[in-house]
């Protein structure tokens, strides 16, 4: 296998587990929250997934 193509997966690989781990964390969050403790969560929920990107 080509290694620029191998290294390609890897990363689109990378960002869809991140990506899934992110929807599941909100979906997760979410349940059984009032709505006005939503945009809190959300918010939270935000600066997790920042925090795991490295963008902080």
């Amino acid at each position: 296998m080509d290694p620029a193509l191998a290294a390609a997966l890897t990363i689109v690989a990378g960002l869809l587990i991140v990506a899934v781990a992110a929807v599941l964390v909100t979906r997760f969050a979410l349940n059984g929250t009032t709505s006005a403790d939503r945009a809190s969560v959300l918010t939270a929920v935000a600066e997790l997934i920042r925090a795991i990107r490295g963008k902080r």
